[in-house]
Formats: C-alpha cells, structure tokens, sequence
C-alpha cells in the first residue's frame, strides 16, 4: 500500500506526547540531558577536558564533546550548553528507518599523550614536521608551527630523541598540530657523542620502519625508551652487539622472531649450522639448501640477546656480529619488507 501523506509529512518523525514519552523506555528528558552536560569538565573551546562522569574518566582519546538525543528535540538548547564553538549536524534517519533519529553537536578535540621523537623535519619557515612515536596510539605524525623561531613556547623539548608529554589538536588531515609539550626525559648524554647520536637515531629509524601505523604497541614504547636511556649513559653502550639486540627484540614485539630453538623445516634440535629467512629461523645439516652458514658463535650471540637485558648482551667477535646482522636483516625483508638501515661495522 502506498503512502499518500505529504512528503514532509513522511520525513517528520512521529511525535510522542509526554505521557507516551515518560513511559517509553530508555527515553531521556531535556533537563536529563542539562544535568548530563552540566557534570562535563571542560574548556573554553571544549578542547581539552577529561569528561569526567558518572562512568568514571575517559582516558587519553579524541576529546570530542557531544550530546545525541533520541527522541528529545530541543537541539538549540542542547548547542547553547555547549558552547558556540559546537558545530551542529542533523541526521535525518539510520537505514531509512523514520524512528532512528538524532541530532549531534560536536567539536574537534584535542589528544594527550607521551611520546618519544623519532624525526624531526624542517617545514617552511618556522615549522617543524614530527614523527612521534606513543604507547597508546603507535606512530603518529604532527606538525609544530614556529618551534623554530628563536623565542618559540616549544624551545628544546621537540628535538629527537626527546621523550615528552604533548597536546595535539586532531585536525581533518593526517599531521596533528602540536599545542602543547612539556619535557618527561631528555637524555643530554645522547649528545655528548657521535656513537651515541649514531645508534639513537639508528633505533629511532627501526622502530620508524618496523612500527609505521598506529596501531599501539606500549612494549615497543618502553622498549626504545630504556634503549635510549641506556645510549645516554655512555658511548661504550653504543655497541654493534646492543644495536642488533634491540632490532632483535624489535622482531619478537612485530611477531617475526626467528626461530632458533630447533631447525624451522624439520624440528631438528642437533646441527643446526644455518639460517635461512624463508625457512623462518635456524635450519640444521639436513635443510640448508637455500641457507647461509650461520656458525656457532653467531647462533649463541641470538639465543643470548633475545632472553638477556640490552645492557647484559654477550660480546661476540665482528665476524659473528656480521652473521647475526645478516640473519636480522634478511627477517625483517623477507616477513615485514622493510630493509633496516645497515650498521657500522665493528673494528
């Protein structure tokens, strides 16, 4: 049977009257949702207030501010509580369906977070383009407008390797903007050498090409956070033997760690001469074709650092070290395409 009612007619939701109302269930009157956005902790600009409720804290995610009504049609008085930054949408129905109908007012909000600088890029002028990396959100890129001008509010805390407390604004594009850092840990013993410099951004770049979305890996976070404390007590850290027991640590967070417990083809536990990235690890006498010779002293440096502290890795000679930086290498390319960046070699 066909709808003869107007076309207005037909879009209009179905009004309830207030006794249909008080007894629907799940309904929320308009001074309900007063009280409701009356308990919001907020801002000027509703940009950075915890929302603090009944609930409890939302914790560090998109500070977004809204009220979505079912029912309730007093939107206007809704977006006054809010303020006039509020941008008010009008959602006509969900699947069509004429009872499915909301309002939402809403502002873009603001991310706090810790984090570590991995890059930092010169942009345009005054700007600085940063790759972070976080324990919540993974890899995030944001810009820092004027952190290079001479009295910028920034001053050092946005150089590399810094590990910092930041306000993002979340924008429509894909760099946050940065409005606000403030310095957790600086590390100033990263700068007193080249080596060390040297292996910090040489970690910073492993994490960057292993760990490139946003998906949150907090080990990794810490991981790189207690290498670059540990490169800051000193150059004599800053050792081929520390550099491939951090990539190799790096692997286990990613999920493609070697195998090195038995050969990966067979299961053999004896004779395990080779390595093979195909194969997934190391593979004995019997399944080397297609494998490099991995030698004793190499295989024992690897089973070391995956179970030891970076600051307890076992020394080993450069030949080993080479053999272990290959079997690294050829992991990360043949599970993850992502070629890491070659290491000095060892004198």
């Amino acid at each position: 049977m066909f709808d003869r009612r107007p076309d207005a007619a037909r879009r209009r939701p179905t009004a309830l009257s207030s006794e249909q109302f008080r007894q629907s269930p799940g309904a929320v009157s308009s001074q309900q949702l007063i009280k409701a956005t009356d308990r919001l902790s907020v801002n000027h600009d509703l940009g950075e207030g915890a929302h603090a409720g009944d609930a409890g804290e939302l914790v560090a995610t998109v500070r977004i501010a809204c009220e979505i009504d079912l029912l309730v049609r007093n939107a206007p008085l809704v977006q006054e509580r809010l303020g006039a930054a509020a941008v008010w949408a009008h959602v006509s129905g969900v699947d069509n369906d004429r009872f499915h109908y909301f309002t939402k007012d809403s502002v873009a909000g603001s991310l706090k977070t810790e984090a570590l600088v991995l890059r930092s890029i010169r942009y345009g002028e005054a700007d600085r383009i940063l790759h972070l990396y976080t324990p919540e959100h993974g890899r995030v890129g944001a810009i820092a407008k004027g952190a290079r001008r001479s009295k910028s509010r920034f001053g050092a805390r946005l150089e590399p390797f810094m590990q910092v407390n930041l306000l993002l604004h979340q924008g429509r594009g894909d760099l946050h903007t940065v409005t606000g850092a403030d310095t957790v840990e600086a590390r100033p013993g990263l700068r007193d050498s080249a080596e060390s410099l040297n292996a910090a951004a040489r970690a910073c770049d492993a994490v960057s090409r292993l760990f490139e979305t946003d998906d949150p890996h907090p080990e990794v976070y810490a991981l790189l956070a207690n290498e670059l404390t540990l490169l800051a007590s000193g150059p004599a850290a800053a050792s081929p033997e520390n550099a491939l027991a951090f990539r190799l640590k790096l692997l286990l967070a990613a999920g493609i760690v070697p195998q090195l417990g038995s050969c990966a083809n067979c299961g053999e536990r004896e004779h395990l001469n080779g390595f093979s990235a195909a194969a997934g690890g190391v593979v004995c006498s019997s399944c080397e074709s297609g494998a490099f010779p991995l030698g004793e002293e190499a295989y024992q440096f690897l089973v070391a650092a995956i179970g030891q502290p970076l600051a307890s890795v076992l020394h080993a000679s450069p030949r080993a070290l080479q053999l272990a930086e290959r079997a690294i290498r050829e992991t990360a390319e043949h599970h993850a395409q992502v070629r890491l960046r070659p290491l000095p070699r060892a004198a």
